[in-house]
């Protein structure tokens, strides 16, 4: 039996690109590039990559980059954006929670809830944690963005989703909340790229920071900041509040 973010991203690469959150990855790649200084011989991995949105902008700047993503529609949208602006990617199809690499990668990249934390369950979203880890080498590191548990603690989610969305887009409703597993459950209503209307009962698990800094100290990062995550503005100078959807994750082994 399919997951719910299976059905979600199949027959969806088009409408996704139109979708108001995908809109900011200029600059997150203006981020990613300040991160690793520049350095054009590093090796990327973006892990959840999608339409390829943050692959084919860094490959565009120079970068080698990996994209890997458990949906085939969405790496075959990837692969003829990336074609047609003749920039050679290497996309591959992977669960997140089972990548074949090891210590082959620099950075990894994990961004816009591609993977984690849309997993069923905690143990699921930390396999993902140990195979991204596995596939850095011993001074990798990690950029991701997740969503933060210390928002929906102060806000109700559907009235936050419901200002942001634009026409066309999904839609989210019957948000509710569970304080004692952090995990928001919702009705998601899409249109796929051949018009058809999905509506998926998704569940999606919010962390708290401390949650996030006490599973990569136990996967042996040294130093780990987090930040609250602007869509298209990433920087070390947004503290993290309850405002923030999301918060940005920085990690070095």
């Amino acid at each position: 039996m399919k997951q719910w973010y299976e059905t979600l991203f199949e027959d969806y690469g088009k409408k996704y690109d139109d979708e108001s959150f995908t809109h900011g990855t200029i600059g997150e790649c203006d981020f990613i590039g300040k991160e690793i200084n520049y350095d054009e011989s590093l090796k990327i991995i973006d892990v959840g990559c999608g339409t390829g949105r943050h692959s084919i902008e860094l490959a565009k700047r120079g970068y080698r980059v990996t994209g890997i993503d458990l949906s085939e529609s969405q790496l075959e949208r990837a692969k003829t954006k990336a074609k047609a602006q003749n920039l050679r990617i290497d996309f591959q199809k992977h669960d997140a929670r089972d990548l074949p690499f090891k210590n082959e990668f620099d950075l990894a990249i994990m961004l816009c809830e591609g993977a984690f934390p849309l997993m069923e369950t905690d143990e699921m979203n930390y396999e993902i944690l140990i195979n991204v880890t596995k596939s850095l080498n011993d001074h990798g590191k990690l950029i991701f963005t997740t969503l933060n548990g210390l928002f929906p603690l102060y806000h109700l989610v559907e009235e936050v989703c419901a200002s942001t969305t634009e026409a066309g887009n999904a839609t989210y409703r019957s948000n509710t909340f569970d304080l004692m597993t952090f995990r928001d459950h919702n009705i998601t209503t899409v249109e796929d790229d051949f018009g058809n209307k999905k509506e998926l009962e998704c569940d999606e698990r919010y962390y708290a920071p401390s949650e996030i800094t006490w599973l990569l100290k136990m996967l042996g990062f040294k130093k780990i900041d987090i930040y609250g995550a602007k869509i298209g503005a990433f920087s070390r100078n947004n503290k993290l509040t309850t405002e923030d959807f999301e918060m940005l994750v920085i990690a070095e082994k």
